[in-house]
């Protein structure tokens, strides 16, 4: 499978000043932008910083940030799934996952991970693919935000709206562990029925299982 890539961009006014959301970006760009040091969600910013360039690079990785100026402020990352996850175990070319959100406290509120994400599905080859995200609620920043898990999931998942990912039913272990835990998906319009299917198997691999 091709794996085409064509950049977009848009201006967006904050309360903070403006920012322009653009990608899918080239490691090169990225590694000529600074990676603003609030970027704490997932690992050290400068690692997670020289993850997001590694994940550039990849063919089907996608990487779309919000800046302001030269200092990436938020970001998206989209690549195949880990292939340690149920979702690798179809080894599907057009299953993709938005592995990582992230937008730095001061600018969080303003819509900006909304704009990441319609920013992502401005590309026509989006459409190719099966986008997934799997959210848990050990990862969110219920801390730093003051919400509570059903509060902070309803955030999440009207943010995923924004970039037409909704909610899916499974029994994967993981999710099924918690229930403000969920996986949410984007079907492209150009998917093929067999791949549909296939992605419906791996949502329901327990099915079988007495």
């Amino acid at each position: 499978m091709e794996h085409k890539k064509t950049y977009h961009s848009l201006k967006m006014e904050t309360p903070k000043g403006e920012l322009i959301i653009e990608g899918p970006i080239s490691s090169n760009t990225l590694a000529n932008l600074e990676f603003h040091k609030d970027l704490v969600a997932f690992r050290q910013p400068s690692k997670q910083h020289k993850a997001l360039i590694e994940i550039a690079d990849l063919p089907e990785g996608r990487i779309i940030i919000a800046r302001e100026h030269q200092t990436i402020v938020g970001y998206v990352t989209f690549l195949y799934p880990d292939p340690l996850e149920r979702w690798s175990e179809g080894n599907m070319e057009d299953l993709i996952e938005l592995g990582a959100i992230e937008v730095i406290p001061e600018y969080r509120g303003f819509g900006v991970g909304k704009n990441l994400l319609r920013v992502s599905m401005m590309d026509d080859a989006m459409e190719d693919y099966i986008i997934i995200t799997t959210e848990y609620y050990w990862h969110w920043d219920l801390k730093g935000t003051g919400l509570n898990v059903w509060e902070y999931r309803k955030v999440m998942e009207k943010m995923m709206n924004a970039g037409g990912l909704v909610w899916y039913a499974t029994d994967d272990p993981e999710i099924s562990s918690h229930p403000a835990n969920c996986l949410m998906a984007r079907i492209g319009k150009r998917v093929s029925p067999q791949s549909i299917e296939k992605f419906d198997q791996l949502r329901f691999m327990n099915r079988f299982m007495y």
